[in-house]
């Protein structure tokens, strides 16, 4: 099984994980400007929308989208409790988390990474994030130390790889004390540590 990654980008959700389920895998970056993989080749013929994450599979079928690869990832070792189980509410609940991941939060940074983007649209961006942290925020205030459960979700991965780019972006994340201690929860877990060590982002 193979991820392709873009250090420090939505994949780390995946990244972070794939280490949690303690599964083999093996990881390449991905030049999403130039569609050239670490080896030299095509990212388009692995994946025709040219943005990852991608999960190539075993027998060589390819996954894409962040929020499936994560849900797949979770129901391949149900032990982990990476995801509740299905057709319970607190499944229902996962897949609106990671929904709103993915539709809200993580669009809004775009401007933010966009080249080209002016000072106007970047600052526009990040009154837009700062909205979305507050709505995070206040679900955090509950007392909760986790999205969905009483444990460490998929969603958790994700909700960390997109809040963590406001460490990049310009966004003082302790604006929002819960979600700030959220963000130090899950990088202090093991699997987090590897996952960011493997992408180069700590030492």
């Amino acid at each position: 099984m193979k991820l392709y990654i873009k250090p420090g980008a939505c994949p780390l959700a995946s990244h972070i994980a794939l280490f949690e389920t303690g599964a083999a895998f093996e990881t390449e970056a991905v030049d999403t400007d130039t569609g050239r993989t670490g080896t030299g080749g095509d990212f388009r013929q692995i994946n025709p929308k040219g943005y990852v994450p991608a999960l190539e599979l075993d027998d060589g079928a390819v996954l894409t989208e962040g929020a499936a690869v994560l849900q797949f990832i979770a129901d391949q070792h149900p032990e982990t409790g990476l995801a509740p189980q299905p057709g319970t509410l607190e499944r229902a609940r996962l897949h609106e988390a990671l929904n709103w991941i993915s539709s809200e939060l993580h669009k809004a940074f775009g401007p933010l990474f966009r080249t080209g983007s002016s000072e106007e649209a970047k600052s526009t961006a990040r009154d837009v994030v700062a909205t979305k942290f507050d709505l995070i925020e206040d679900q955090f205030s509950d007392g909760r130390d986790w999205l969905v459960t009483g444990r460490f979700t998929v969603a958790d991965a994700y909700l960390f790889a997109v809040s963590n780019w406001a460490n990049f972006t310009g966004i003082e994340l302790s604006r929002w004390p819960n979600l700030a201690a959220f963000v130090d929860r899950v990088a202090a877990r093991p699997a987090t540590q590897s996952a960011l060590r493997a992408e180069g982002l700590i030492q």
